[in-house]
C-alpha cells in the first residue's frame, strides 16, 4: 500500500470509529483529521470535499451489510426465508451501528460525492443491496391477498421502507412504547412477528 493509500484508509478509519461512538454530527473534517493524527488540512488532499469523505465512510458500512446479507442467506433458501434472513440482518446492523446506519441513508450528506476521489461512487456499494432484494421480490410466489400487478421493484421499495422504519423507531424506543413493553428492543419471536407482518403486507399471506 503506498502512503497516499495508508493515509487515505487511516481517515475513513477514523471516520468510521468516529461515527461509531459519536454519531454523524461528530464527522467534522478536523475531528477525523484529529483521531486520525493529522494535520487538520490533510483530508482536503485525499478527500475534495466533506461529502467525499463522509461517502467513503458510509461505503465501509454498506460492504459491512452486503456481508451480514451473504452470511445470512442461503442460495437454497425459498426467496421469502431469504428476505426474511435479510430484514433480521439489516435490523441487526441498525441495533448495533446506529450511527453508521445513519450515516449511510444521509442522501442530504453524501450527495455531491466528488468523483476526484479514485474511490469509486457510493451507489456502486449501495444499488446492488437494494438489487437483491427486488430479485427475492420478484422470485416470491405471490401469497393471498397480493397486488399481483406491482412491479417488483415498486414493491421491493415498501418492503425496504417498512423494514427500515422499523429499524428507526426501535432504535427511538418507539416500538416498545406502542407495544406496552420493556425498554430493550424487541428481539427473537417479537422480532420475527414484525418482519412476519411487513413480508404479509407486500407479499400477500404466506400459506401456514
Amino acid at each position: 500500500m503506498q502512503p497516499e493509500d495508508s493515509l487515505r484508509e487511516r481517515l475513513v478509519e477514523a471516520g468510521v470509529q468516529l461515527v461509531q461512538a459519536e454519531g454523524v454530527s461528530a464527522l467534522g473534517l478536523r475531528e477525523i483529521a484529529r483521531r486520525a493524527g493529522v494535520s487538520h488540512g490533510a483530508p482536503r488532499r485525499y478527500f475534495p470535499t466533506h461529502a467525499a469523505l463522509l461517502s467513503a465512510i458510509a461505503r465501509r458500512g454498506f460492504i459491512d451489510l452486503a456481508r451480514r446479507f451473504t452470511e445470512a442467506t442461503g442460495q437454497t433458501a425459498p426467496p421469502r426465508q431469504r428476505l426474511r434472513a435479510m430484514a433480521h440482518a439489516y435490523l441487526r446492523f441498525a441495533g448495533e451501528h446506529r450511527g453508521m446506519f445513519e450515516l449511510m441513508f444521509r442522501h442530504d450528506l453524501l450527495r455531491g460525492q466528488a468523483r476526484a476521489t479514485g474511490e469509486p461512487p457510493l451507489r456502486d456499494a449501495s444499488l446492488p443491496l437494494f438489487a437483491r432484494i427486488v430479485e427475492l421480490v420478484d422470485l416470491c410466489p405471490p401469497g393471498a391477498g397480493a397486488r399481483r400487478r406491482v412491479p417488483a421493484q415498486v414493491t421491493a421499495v415498501a418492503l425496504w421502507a417498512n423494514v427500515h422504519g422499523l429499524a428507526e423507531l426501535s432504535g427511538w424506543g418507539s416500538v416498545e412504547l406502542m407495544l406496552g413493553e420493556p425498554d430493550p428492543p424487541p428481539t427473537g419471536d417479537r422480532l420475527d412477528r414484525l418482519i412476519t407482518e411487513i413480508l404479509d403486507a407486500h407479499l400477500g399471506q404466506e400459506a401456514r
